[in-house]
């Protein structure tokens, strides 16, 4: 199974109640089908995964995967610092008839390398199941290291990584180390060029949530050599994915699909909070000179 194009990190709405938003996670599956979105990734960073019940983190997978009906893939959301909830996770998601399963690296605990080296392998052993590695240092406090990818690359299950140190370097070096082992995905909108540039075959987005066939296009020009159209468009969602963290994810993209009317609200869950007024001014003022509305 190949993995590459846009895949877009969803969001999960909720209703005006703080209830899973059932009707519209479905609306915006549909959405991403018809503009060109390659797979869906819930309960996701973007997803508010942390805050989510065991019961409604498994429902929202369980919603995606009967929406999309084999359309296009659904990767979903199943990491934690809990070795044995992932594992629990990921064999979830392939029971539903996921494609794969996007597990983040163990936050909180703060691994050594040969801990994260065994506590994938646990996942793909116990599970048998195709994991993309998820490499945020940002927010685990952990860097999965390149050797430690190479090793893992090993495993057949082991597909992918959503690589979102930032470095350049770091993704250069695992290129250089797994070759065609691995497939690597960019996880930072606004570097999507230079990793297409490297060998990354597309991105796992918080910009495709507003901009999914742009962000689709963008993907696809570069892979079909139609790179003057590929860097047209990178400069023209630049800005906006620039513009997406203004209050940290998914704070402010949840506010961006707000003006466009993608959703009904902006509701997040604390400790999380809905963006501020002045955040809502940029972004419609952006979203202006851009022509988007």
């Amino acid at each position: 199974m190949k993995f590459e194009g846009s895949y877009v990190a969803l969001i999960t709405p909720f209703k005006e109640s703080g209830e899973l938003d059932e009707e519209k996670i479905r609306e915006l599956v549909n959405y991403h089908i018809e503009n060109g979105t390659a797979g869906i990734v819930p309960c996701g960073t973007t997803g508010e995964a942390p805050t989510l019940t065991f019961t409604e983190h498994e429902k929202v997978i369980k919603i995606v995967v009967e929406e999309v009906k084999g359309r296009i893939q659904v990767i979903a959301g199943a990491g934690s610092n809990n070795t044995q909830r992932a594992i629990e996770l990921t064999k979830y998601a392939k029971e539903l008839g996921a494609d794969a399963a996007l597990s983040t690296c163990p936050y909180y605990n703060k691994p050594s390398q040969r801990g994260l080296y065994e506590h994938y392998k646990k996942i793909a052993e116990e599970a048998k199941f195709p994991v993309m590695l998820y490499n945020v240092p940002g927010r685990t406090g952990v860097n999965i290291e390149a050797e430690t990818v190479a090793k893992l690359a090993e495993i057949p299950e082991i597909v992918a990584i959503k690589e979102a140190t930032g470095s350049l370097e770091q993704m250069i070096k695992i290129q250089d180390l797994c070759g065609d082992k691995i497939e690597i995905l960019s996880g930072e909108d606004h570097l999507i060029l230079p990793m297409l540039s490297i060998g990354a075959k597309g991105v796992v987005s918080v910009v495709a949530n507003i901009m999914p066939q742009e962000m689709s296009n963008l993907i696809y020009s570069f892979l079909n050599k139609d790179f003057d159209k590929a860097y047209k468009l990178h400069t023209d969602l630049y800005d906006v994915s620039r513009n997406m963290f203004i209050e940290g994810n998914p704070v402010t993209v949840k506010t961006a699909m707000k003006i466009l009317g993608k959703i009904k609200n902006d509701n997040v869950r604390l400790p999380l909070l809905p963006s501020e007024e002045e955040t809502q001014k940029k972004l419609e003022k952006l979203f202006k000179e851009k022509g988007i509305i």
